[in-house]
């Protein structure tokens, strides 16, 4: 059976993406130190960049993202391939709480107010207000409003 050409184009690239265990497990909002191999002239070595993920974009051999990071007062943004054989490693600093997929508004931010959330932290009030929206539903306790407008 022939294989379409979307098939056929992910059969070719398949053996140039790299094994599922070396890339982990990361979402938008979180800080990665991206390693990056670095060639000049006959000389090799690896550089780390480290910034925010504020975007990820694409699938398989085409899937990139987007880090930004803070160097003398001026946001510099980087788009990595993923699957690029000059990206040594990725790894993980801290997650991040976002909820966009998308954290272009980073941009426009400046001090205290560029700072994401820590995901432990931020998610703590959410799963508390839920505990207690449970046992609301039980009669057991009153209900509620939601966290961020007991907050206000």
């Amino acid at each position: 059976m022939p294989l379409n050409p979307q098939e056929t184009v992910e059969a070719v690239v398949a053996d140039q993406l790299k094994p599922e265990a070396d890339i982990p497990y990361f979402s938008v909002g979180d800080t990665l130190n991206v390693h990056v191999r670095i060639i000049e002239g006959d000389k090799e070595r690896i550089q780390v960049f480290q910034g925010v993920l504020i975007a990820q974009k694409g699938r398989g051999i085409n899937r990139t993202i987007t880090v930004r990071r803070i160097v003398a007062n001026e946001g510099v943004e980087r788009i990595f391939p993923l699957h690029s054989p000059r990206i040594a490693a990725v790894e993980v600093v801290r997650r991040g709480d976002a909820r966009r997929a998308k954290l272009y508004y980073l941009r426009g931010r400046v001090g205290k107010g560029r700072r994401l959330r820590d995901q432990r932290r931020g998610l703590k009030h959410v799963k508390d207000w839920e505990e207690r929206q449970i046992k609301a539903r039980k009669g057991r306790v009153k209900k509620q409003s939601k966290p961020e407008e007991a907050e206000k």
